[in-house]
C-alpha cells in the first residue's frame, strides 16, 4: 500500500502540472482544448511537434524533444561470468496530453541473466514527466531546452529492484546545424536513502549524442555515456561508455502511425565499468 500511495503521488502532481499549463495557455489568449480535450489530442500533437525540431531519439540518450510513441527496447550486456538480457528496458507508453508537456508511463522489464545461478524476474515501475521550456524548429534556431523528472517505484523482483523510490532530475538540451545535431543531458538520481553510505547513491549521469541525418531515413550517431557515483554502494567509481548506433525511419505504416527501428553498441573506455559492453536493439512506434 505505501508503494501504491508514493505511486499515485507521482501521478496527482503530474496532472497538476498538466492542468495549470492548460489554464496557462487559456490565460494568454492561445487555444483552450479543455471541451473537447481527447478529440483535438491529435491535432494538438501535431502543433506541439512542429515548434521543435524533427530529430531522432538516440539509442541510449533521452532525447529533449517532446515524442508521443509506444517504445521497445532490447539490451545484452555483458557481465561477470555471464551475460544479463534485458526484454523491454524499462520503455513504454509516451504521451503528449498537453503544451510542451511529456509523460512517460514505463512498462516494467523482463530480465534474465546466463550467470550461475541463474536469475531472472522483473524490473522496477518507471514514470518521465518532460516539460519543454524553449524550441525551434529547422525554419526557427533548430534548438530545444526540456527538464525531465523521473521516478522509480521500487515494484520489481528481489533479484532485480533498487528497493527504493528514486527520483531523477535532469536537465535536457540540443542543438542543430543543417542534418548534422548534438543532443545531451545531465541529471542526478536521488534516492529515499539519501546520507546513508550502503545506498545507491547520488550518481551523476551526463549523456550527448552526435547525430547526423542522410536520406531523411537513416540516422547514425554515436553517443558518450558517463556515470558517476560520488557516494553510496559504488563511491567514487566512474563509467564512460562510447555508443555508436544507427537508426532508420521514420516510416509511415497507417494515416499518422509510424515505425523506427535501430541499434546500438556500448563499450566501456574506463576500468571496471558495471558491465563492459551492451548491445541494443530499439523499435518505436510514433503516433
Amino acid at each position: 500500500m505505501v508503494r501504491i500511495f508514493f505511486g499515485l503521488r507521482f501521478w496527482v502532481v503530474a496532472l497538476f502540472a498538466v492542468g495549470f499549463s492548460c489554464n496557462a495557455q487559456s490565460d494568454r489568449g492561445e487555444p483552450s482544448e479543455r471541451g473537447d480535450f481527447f478529440s483535438t489530442w491529435f491535432e494538438r500533437v501535431s502543433r506541439i511537434q512542429a515548434q521543435q525540431p524533427a530529430w531522432m531519439t538516440p539509442v541510449f540518450t533521452t532525447t529533449p524533444r517532446l515524442d508521443e510513441e509506444l517504445h521497445y527496447d532490447q539490451s545484452f550486456q555483458s557481465i561477470p561470468g555471464g551475460r544479463q538480457i534485458n526484454f523491454g528496458n524499462t520503455k513504454g507508453l509516451e504521451l503528449i496530453p498537453y503544451y510542451n508537456f511529456q509523460l512517460n508511463i514505463g512498462i516494467p522489464s523482463y530480465i534474465t541473466t546466463t550467470t550461475t545461478p541463474r536469475k531472472s524476474g522483473w524490473s522496477d515501475e518507471t514514470f518521465l514527466l518532460k516539460y519543454r521550456f524553449l524550441a525551434g524548429n529547422e525554419t526557427n534556431g533548430n534548438y530545444v531546452l526540456t527538464a525531465f523528472m523521473g521516478l522509480s517505484v521500487p515494484s520489481g523482483s528481489a533479484n532485480y529492484s533498487s528497493h527504493h523510490y528514486i527520483y531523477t532530475p535532469t536537465i535536457a538540451g540540443g542543438k542543430g546545424w543543417g542534418d548534422f545535431d548534438i543532443q545531451s543531458t545531465l541529471g542526478v538520481a536521488l534516492p529515499d536513502s539519501l546520507g546513508k553510505e550502503s545506498g545507491p547513491g547520488t550518481p551523476l549521469i551526463f549523456n550527448t549524442s552526435l547525430q547526423y541525418k542522410i536520406a531523411k531515413v537513416v540516422w547514425p550517431d554515436v553517443e558518450f555515456n558517463y556515470t558517476y557515483w560520488p557516494n553510496g554502494v559504488h563511491e567514487n567509481k566512474q563509467q564512460l561508455f562510447v555508443s555508436p548506433g544507427l537508426i532508420f525511419g521514420r516510416f509511415p505504416i497507417w494515416k499518422r502511425l509510424r515505425v523506427v527501428a535501430g541499434i546500438g553498441y556500448q563499450v566501456a573506455v574506463t576500468s571496471r565499468p558495471l558491465y563492459h559492453n551492451n548491445f541494443d536493439i530499439t523499435v518505436r512506434f510514433p503516433f
